[in-house]
This record gives C-alpha cells, sequence and structure tokens, in this order.
C-alpha cells in the first residue's frame, strides 16, 4: 500500500506542469502580466488589452498588458523568452517577431520557434493600397505600368523588414517588377504619404485604409488573402486579380515563455479561445476590424511554420540579407 501511494504522489507531481510551485497552487493564483512589443495605441495594444480584461474576468485575477517597444519588436520578445516559463509571463505579437524576424536580423536574442504557441487571437487582411496620383484603378494595371517604367514605382512600409516591406517584395518577385522601398517609422507616416502622392504604394490593414478608401483618398487594388474581405466586397483578391496565390495577412499571436509546460499551454488556451467564441468578444474585435483566431496549440505551432516558411522563400526570392 505504502509502494502505491508513493507512485500516486509521483504522479500528480508529474502533473504538475513540471513545476513544483504550480503543484501547490491553482493556476493562476497571482498578476499575470502580457508582454507586446509595441507602443500603446496600436492595434496589437489595443488587441492585447481586450484579450488581458476578458481573461483578467475569467480568472478572478489581474491581468496586466506591458509595452516593451523598439528594436524591430525584438526587445519585447527577447525579454518574454527569457522569463520563467510559469504561465505568469505570456507574449502578444503581430508576425514579424513569432515567424519572421530570425531570417531578418542576425542577433535577435530570441528563437522564436522555442516559444510555446498558445493560440493565434485575431487576424486581419493586408491590402494593396495605391495614391489615386498613380493613372491606374487596377492591378493588372499597375503590372504593366510598373513593367513599362521599372524603378519608377515606389512602395512604403513601416521599416526594414516590416510585412508591408516584405509583401512589397513578394509583388516585385510574383508581378516582376522593379521598384522602390521606401521605409518610414511607422504606418501612419506611410499612409499619409501616399494620401498625399509622395509615395505610390503601401500594404496595409484594412482597419486603417478602409475609412480613406471611403472618404475616396486613396484606391485599393486587392485584397491579399484568398477570399475578399467582408468590409470591402467590391475589392478582388490578389489570385482573382491575377496574381495567384498570393497572400499577406497580418495576424496576432498569444505564445508562452520557452519550456512552459504543454499541460499549462492547454488550459491558457481554453481559457483564451473560451473568450474569443463569445458573441461580445467578437463583436469588439469586428468594431476594430479584426477576425477571431481561436485555434488549437497544436494548429497555432502549424500556422507559424506554415508563415516562416511562405516568408522565407520570400526574402529568399527578393534577396533580402540579415541585418
Amino acid at each position: 500500500m505504502r509502494r502505491c501511494a508513493g507512485m500516486v504522489v509521483v504522479a500528480i507531481g508529474l502533473a504538475a506542469w513540471g513545476n513544483p510551485a504550480l503543484a501547490q497552487e491553482p493556476y493562476p493564483s497571482r498578476t499575470v502580466k502580457i508582454v507586446i512589443p509595441s507602443a500603446p495605441g496600436s492595434t496589437t495594444d489595443t488587441l492585447a488589452r481586450l484579450v488581458a480584461d476578458q481573461l483578467g474576468q475569467k480568472w478572478g485575477k489581474p491581468t496586466i498588458v506591458e509595452n516593451i517597444a523598439g528594436g524591430a519588436m525584438n526587445i519585447g520578445a527577447a525579454a518574454v523568452a527569457r522569463s520563467a516559463p510559469d504561465g505568469y509571463t505570456l507574449f502578444i505579437a503581430p508576425p514579424s517577431p513569432l515567424s519572421f524576424n530570425h531570417l531578418l536580423y542576425r542577433d535577435t536574442g530570441y528563437d522564436p520557434t522555442k516559444f510555446v504557441p498558445i493560440t493565434m487571437l485575431a487576424k486581419i487582411p493586408n491590402v494593396l493600397v495605391m495614391s489615386k496620383e498613380l493613372p491606374v484603378t487596377t492591378l493588372q494595371e499597375l503590372l504593366q505600368y510598373g513593367k513599362a517604367n521599372p524603378g519608377k514605382l515606389t512602395y512604403a512600409s513601416q521599416g526594414v523588414g516590416s510585412t508591408a516591406h516584405l509583401s512589397g517584395a513578394q509583388l516585385e518577385v510574383q508581378g516582376e517588377l522593379k521598384m522602390v522601398h521606401v521605409p518610414y517609422r511607422g504606418a501612419q507616416p506611410a499612409l499619409t504619404d501616399v494620401v498625399a502622392g509622395h509615395v505610390d504604394l503601401f500594404f496595409d490593414t484594412l482597419a486603417t485604409s478602409v475609412p480613406l478608401y471611403r472618404d475616396t483618398k486613396l484606391k485599393l487594388l486587392a485584397v491579399a488573402d484568398l477570399k475578399r474581405a467582408r468590409v470591402v466586397p467590391e475589392v478582388p483578391t490578389f489570385s482573382e486579380a491575377g496574381l495567384t496565390g498570393f497572400r499577406s495577412i497580418t495576424w496576432f499571436g498569444l505564445v508562452a515563455p520557452p519550456g512552459t509546460a504543454a499541460a499549462l499551454a492547454e488550459k491558457i488556451n481554453r481559457d483564451a479561445v473560451d473568450i474569443l467564441a463569445r458573441k461580445d468578444v467578437d463583436e469588439m474585435l469586428r468594431r476594430i476590424s479584426l477576425e477571431v483566431g481561436a485555434t488549437s496549440t497544436a494548429d497555432t505551432r502549424r500556422f507559424f511554420a506554415e508563415e516562416t516558411a511562405l516568408w522565407a522563400k520570400v526574402i529568399k526570392e527578393a534577396g533580402i540579407q540579415p541585418q
């Protein structure tokens, strides 16, 4: 009997997510911190605060957001990578630090494949935004114009290595174009210069570009997803417009530090997916033009790998060298 009792104790210890502290208390038993790698006011920040508020209510424990911006989002990601794998520090980020920054920077300070995926929280398609000054109205006309005027077209981005930069490089490769990349310090100044006609193109999210499109301040040529966007059903996808398979979406993943036990990740996944399934949360996300993600841990890991493969191919074909 003593031997059997000992085996039960061992089994309980192993089930406690590999962390002695968790064997003595339910999770969470104190404040949970969610780090984001961007400044307050961004879409990532808005989403993270919504998720933190909902998880805090579900858990009955404070859940706070900490902004650690800078370094092409690598500073915040590296800080989380060094955190204890106990579930009390989590990370919400857009694609770059979770899927391709390590392909663009020689020393990011972390390995994104070591993060423990929890769920994709939300996504939003990118759309090719064009200045009204450019004398074209369709993607095919743009491709013809670009081929007839190599090096004349300009495209903006939030900086080297951003999704907009890589999307522009992808357009150059698939469209057989030669364009000039114009990096900015953020999306807003880039979008402002597209409206002013100082730069021709920009891959932007629907959230910020659609209002300007409705006000006829710029053109939308194609949605970079495999299906049309509900908010602008009149705008074709890239595949429909002639570039089959072209895809560029902005998504937001929730991950835990390397070494976080699978059972703990699954528990957080269940709770996050539960709040995302609520109608009021879905409505809040749609108000900021986001679509609910709510993926399993396995599907999240698979999605991250697919995104890494996509952008690795673009980076290689475009000849973008790591910094």
